[in-house]
């Protein structure tokens, strides 16, 4: 069934009548119109009325003594009525549209499965034995709430500690835009014993160790010995799905981000495609997004953030790590007193722990325009995607309704609560896979109290987990947030689907081709100020691509996801936020072609 959004143009308009004032309100409400008929009436004059101009054209006059006038409806009511069917039919489009989407395969790692004590699955916030190793009855009565979804099975999960569960049920509301939650394809997370997450957890621990470092020596001219020994030993892992420039990790392609969507020619699901999106690769490693002010009307935002001071690194004690496993109340972290723009692996975690403005500050960015006589509120005027309807026109622009930056912004706090429904289902009733902190747990006993857990022996021969021993004393994962992960498991990454959604409805309504104009970067030598970037071009939508991939590496660079958490994440949001262009387009009015736009992995579609 398909839906014209022109076949019904225009709004009914309204006369206003005198009206005597009434003796009583019991003979206003008896009227011929009808008390009821009243209050429908009174319904068109709402806040939403007002601010598009209604109140405006409505004559209004009074004589002496007269306190009230009321509406009266002169005009044919099948106007009304041809609105009102409208809206039913486009209503009934995009749920019928909606259902014909088929339900992909889910395929999981297996590891709940093939490990009888749960070691390979998600189980924190439940209690745990001295070796971290989960009270199977708890674990049960969470595997049965998310089996039954019945509210009060949730109510019995058998919890260790004092922090709750994230979100468990969200993931069953019944969302009224864009597809269902399980219509949208991962591939399985990566298992437990085999050498991709050995890889992952490299990484991370020289993430770890390089927190300190700022991102000006992730430079392929650095000199600095730890990036290099990361880089030499991440090329020596064939397994490892990060970035690499001409097959190799270099410097300049260190802890940058990736895509990692499903493999369409397998009809399994199971097959993992790894991309590298464009822009992420080019340039300063952090996204111009988060070094410009935020225009804010006739305020802004600056750009400069909170972080961590060096050396604020947790879990690396096993009881502190024991306790945040059992759900316990965890250490507190020591700000920095001076804020600054992002320059270190630290400040980058940090900013994606307590995210600011990101994506909505996106927006004002790049659509409030460039004020030479105020420089710190104003943006950089992006043009508007070129299939916006009144790019040309003559007589008119978009607003809150639809085509404009408010109209986006809508859209983007609303694709946020969708892609967390979406990547919270994939949490909770699919995979529930193991976080970082928890297999850091399984190398640290290996080695200390000599368990045989499955890891593969990379992590063991590691020159991060030798070098991280040296400084930390200890074989646990270093962290950078004192809580360790929130209390839901671990793919796919939350914060990269709401990345995901968001930087896909910017490109949607974005020039991607724009050449964002006088960028720039962190000061080396004073990272309270950015001085001017020289190289490359920058585009809006390389610029979009990066802010993504920072936001959904940050939490990795706290120590909370495995990189294909991050990366699957953000395929999963681009999925949800297509599907929600699909189900707002069908209402428009406008006369309309469709959003144009590139996906992470470079294809154009046309929603």
């Amino acid at each position: 069934m398909s839906v014209d959004p022109n076949s019904h143009q225009g709004f009914p308009s309204i006369e206003i009548t005198k009206v005597q004032q009434p003796q009583s309100k019991k003979r206003l409400f008896n009227r011929s119109s009808g008390r009821r008929s009243f209050l429908k009436g009174a319904g068109l004059f709402t806040t939403a009325g007002v601010v598009a101009g209604v109140a405006g054209t409505i004559p209004l006059s009074l004589k002496e003594g007269e306190g009230l006038v009321q509406a009266q409806d002169v005009v044919d009511k099948s106007r009304y009525s041809r609105l009102h069917e409208k809206a039913y039919r486009v209503r009934v489009a995009a749920a019928k549209a909606n259902q014909e989407i088929p339900i992909p395969p889910h395929p999981t790692n297996g590891d709940e499965e093939r490990y009888p004590n749960k070691i390979g699955s998600d189980s924190r916030g439940l209690p745990h034995n001295k070796l971290g190793e989960v009270d199977l009855k708890a674990y049960e009565s969470l595997t049965k709430a998310v089996t039954t979804g019945n509210h009060d099975d949730f109510e019995k999960v058998i919890l260790g500690g004092t922090r709750k569960l994230v979100n468990a049920q969200g993931p069953l509301a019944i969302s009224l835009e864009g597809c269902n939650v399980v219509q949208v394809a991962v591939p399985p997370p990566v298992a437990l014993a085999t050498p991709e997450r050995a890889a992952e957890a490299i990484e991370l621990y020289w993430q770890a160790l390089l927190r300190d470092v700022p991102f000006h020596k992730l430079q392929n001219n650095t000199d600095d010995p730890l990036v290099l020994a990361a880089v030499e030993e991440l090329n020596k892992l064939s397994a490892f799905k990060g970035p690499r420039q001409n097959g190799r990790v270099t410097p300049q392609t260190l802890f940058r981000g990736s895509v990692t969507y499903v493999d369409k020619s397998d009809k399994s699901g199971i097959t993992a495609k790894h991309i590298t999106p464009s822009g992420v690769l080019v340039g300063p490693h952090i996204s111009q997004f988060v070094l410009l002010n935020i225009p804010w009307g006739v305020q802004y935002i600056p750009p400069v953030i909170r972080t961590a001071l060096p050396g604020n690194d947790f879990l690396t004690d096993y009881e502190e790590w024991l306790n945040v496993q059992n759900g316990g109340t965890p250490k507190s972290i020591k700000y920095d007193p001076v804020r600054r723009y992002i320059s270190t692996i630290r400040d980058l975690s940090e900013y994606s722990h307590a995210p600011g403005a990101s994506f909505f500050g996106a927006s004002l960015i790049l659509g409030t325009a460039r004020n030479a006589n105020d420089p710190f509120s104003g943006g950089i005027g992006a043009p508007l995607n070129s299939g916006n309807p009144f790019v040309k026109s003559k007589t008119q622009q978009g607003g809150n309704g639809s085509f404009a930056v408010g109209h986006l912004q809508a859209l983007l706090n609303l694709g946020i609560s969708r892609a967390i429904r979406a990547s919270y289902w994939q949490k909770f009733y699919v995979h529930r896979t193991l976080r970082p902190e928890a297999y850091g747990g399984l190398v640290h006993n290996n080695i200390v109290n000599k368990t045989q857990y499955p890891v593969h022996k990379d992590i063991l021969n590691s020159k991060a987990l030798a070098q991280s021993f040296s400084k930390f004393g200890s074989y646990l994962l270093p962290h950078g947030y004192p809580e360790g992960s929130p209390i839901h498991s671990s793919y796919v990454g939350g914060a990269a689907s709401i990345a995901g959604v968001s930087a896909t409805l910017l490109k949607a309504y974005f020039d991607e081709d724009f050449v964002i104009p006088n960028p720039v970067v962190p000061d080396p030598n004073d990272p309270t100020k950015v001085i001017p970037y020289t190289g490359e071009p920058l585009t809006v939508g390389g610029e979009l691509n990066k802010l993504a991939t920072n936001y959904a590496l940050g939490r990795g660079h706290g120590g909370i996801h495995w990189r294909t958490d991050g990366s699957a994440g953000l395929a999963l949001g681009e999925e949800i936020a297509i599907s929600i262009l699909k189900d707002e387009r069908l209402g428009y009015n406008e006369k309309f072609d469709g959003f144009t736009f590139t996906k992470f992995d470079g294809t154009k579609v046309t929603v």
